[in-house]
């Protein structure tokens, strides 16, 4: 077969559309011509173990699936803020408001835990997270409104128990 290309010239186009293991099927079975003469078809042991080999079940090996792997969890750390007498709650509800972003509700609520159990628990995290606003409580700096404060107040990081 062929045609003619692009250009003008004849190209010759070959289809080959039975694969290796379909001709070697074939001649096992006896299907294919030989250069003897045509295509014969006789019983013969050959194609007896051609026609077993095609009854027998074929073994595919199973494919083990991923098991879908949930990505571990960072162990989490909680933030607590002490008590001491030198700060007011107007600024701990400030520093809280402008550090965490909590409302000057929850801000008050951790004030009064603070003053009233001696520790507050601020915000649960990653040990990263948890160590950054530490820092930054330790950074904010004294209570204006008192005098005799000498600085921020005191924070400290725990592993939180579930």
């Amino acid at each position: 077969m062929g045609g003619i290309g692009p250009l003008g010239r004849v190209v010759a186009v070959r289809f080959n559309f039975i694969s290796s293991a379909y001709r070697r099927a074939m001649f096992i079975e006896g299907l294919l011509p030989t250069a003897a003469g045509p295509v014969q078809r006789e019983k013969s042991a050959v194609s007896e173990e051609a026609a077993q080999a095609a009854n027998e079940p074929v073994v595919v090996p199973k494919r083990r699936r991923r098991r879908e792997e949930k990505p571990k969890r960072q162990p989490r750390y909680q933030v607590i803020l002490w008590d001491d007498d030198e700060h007011t709650y107007a600024y701990v509800m400030l520093m809280l408001q402008e550090l965490f972003g909590y409302p000057p509700e929850k801000g008050f609520q951790i004030a009064s835990e603070v003053d009233q159990q001696g520790r507050a628990v601020v915000l649960t995290t990653t040990l990263e997270h948890a160590e950054l606003k530490r820092d930054q409580i330790h950074a904010y700096g004294k209570d204006d409104l008192i005098d005799s404060c000498k600085g921020s107040m005191w924070a400290t990081i725990e592993p939180f128990l579930e």
